[in-house]
């Protein structure tokens, strides 16, 4: 979709400097930038790279205004957001078309929205619901009772199991399984054997979540597993039963979380963390790619920084692998 540039400042709340009938039809990278694209900087050490660019304007702070006449401008507080927010504008999702694909294999006594969009091959089952606008990717399984709300989007292949509900404009990229059962096995010491604990709860994915691809969420044993609103996850996690995410709180790529841990709204958990068992993380709370945390470890201080296995403050790991090296470096000497 087209904008101008005018639009496009009323849209971020940025100031506009330069011709606001310039018309912009695209984001891009300062390295990909070609006429009618917008790009953005983050700090003035890129800047003069995007002023010289082919881009047809920037977004920038403050910085920025003192360049007014080499490039129209957008100024704002926050240049990474301001893009984001232009490029939604720009490049809005996908729509799909109302209708059911004649492959599709749905119950009759499933509910789905006469707007709702259902692809090649999906699986819907006995009294599910499907919500105004949103869309089944093909090859779905949509299992028994299962809820998804308005403007959901699933890609293909999503697998969900019956006890899971999504709340309205949640997003699934394709592989994911939601609602499987959570590993929860009774040993008997006797005979050596493991006995499956029950594993009967639920999956309660709040709205405006997207989750990527091949991840793969349990449902609560005999309760629930719960992931709050806004919050965004990457490829390849693994989230356990009884599980609680607060809202607003990202998780990257490779991570595991362990059955009955908590994180708190507004966490941010970097890739390949590993999170043991009944471990709880505070609200704020920032975990550094590759650290772990200990089973019932709880974990503190919104704004701060944890790194390492197990996960400590970053000043702390930082000593430690100081006096390590001095710890090597005499170890050489005396050799």
């Amino acid at each position: 979709m087209h904008q101008t540039l005018q639009s496009l400042a009323e849209f971020t709340a940025a100031r506009l400097i330069g011709d606001g009938n310039l018309e912009i039809t695209t984001v891009a990278s300062i390295v990909q930038a070609r006429p009618g694209a917008l790009v953005f900087v983050q700090d003035k050490k890129h800047l003069a790279q995007a002023l010289a660019s082919p881009a047809s304007a920037v977004i920038a702070g403050e910085f920025a205004a003192s360049s007014a006449g080499r490039k129209p401008l957008l100024i704002a507080t926050h240049p990474r957001l301001a893009f984001a927010q232009a490029a939604a504008l720009l490049h809005p999702p996908r729509t799909y078309a109302a209708g059911v694909h004649p492959t599709a294999v749905i119950h009759a006594s499933a509910r789905v929205a006469s707007s709702a969009a259902i692809d090649a091959y999906a699986v819907i089952e006995a009294s599910a619901v499907v919500g105004e606008r949103s869309h089944i990717g093909a090859g779905c399984f949509i299992g028994e009772g299962v809820v998804i709300g308005d403007d959901c989007d699933l890609y293909a292949r999503v697998v969900i199991y019956s006890g899971t509900r999504l709340g309205r404009r949640v997003v699934v990229h394709a592989g994911t399984v939601l609602g499987a059962d959570g590993f929860g096995f009774v040993r008997d010491e006797q005979y050596g054997r493991y006995h499956k604990f029950p594993q009967i709860g639920e999956l309660v994915i709040a709205e405006y979540v997207e989750i990527g691809a091949n991840c793969t969420i349990d449902r609560g044993a005999l309760d629930r597993t719960v992931i709050g609103a806004g919050t965004k996850l990457d490829n390849l996690i693994h989230i356990g039963h009884n599980v609680t995410v607060g809202a607003n709180v990202v998780i990257a790529a490779q991570t595991g979380i362990s059955g009955s841990v908590e994180i708190g709204e507004g966490a941010v958990v970097g890739g390949q963390v590993g999170i043991g068992d009944h471990a709880t993380v505070e609200p704020g709370v920032i975990l550094g790619s590759g650290s772990g945390v200990l089973s019932n470890k709880i974990v503190r201080g919104r704004g701060v920084v944890f790194w390492g296995r197990p996960a400590r403050p970053l000043s702390e790991y930082l000593k430690q692998l100081a006096a390590l090296a001095r710890l090597a470096r005499k170890s050489e000497r005396s050799s």
